[in-house]
């Protein structure tokens, strides 16, 4: 990807929702919810202080998270649907 993001914007790329239930109902695009859990692909080298100190984001590359339904902005690059949104966007990152 030739893209990098600026101050604290973060590239998230959405997982793939489950098409069915715990019942085994299978449940159509038409129906089915975006999801709200995603892998940071690429993420931009912070913020600035007052004083003009860089200030590292918490998340990086990798990182699988939450973020909240109307979150971001969604962009196509290189013919991959992704999220542009600020870190401040994300609610929390997926531990194992």
């Amino acid at each position: 990807m030739s893209f990098r993001p600026l101050h604290d914007r973060v590239v998230v790329k959405r997982v793939d929702s489950e098409t069915k239930t715990a019942g085994g109902i299978i449940i159509p695009d038409t129906a089915a919810e975006k999801p709200q859990q995603g892998e940071v692909v690429a993420v931009g080298p912070g913020t600035r202080d007052d004083a003009g100190k860089l200030t590292a984001l918490d998340v990086k590359a990798g990182d699988k998270v939450l973020f909240g339904k109307w979150s971001g902005t969604e962009v196509k690059i290189d013919g991959v649907d992704l999220l542009i949104m600020k870190e401040s966007d994300i609610l929390g990152v997926i531990e194992k």
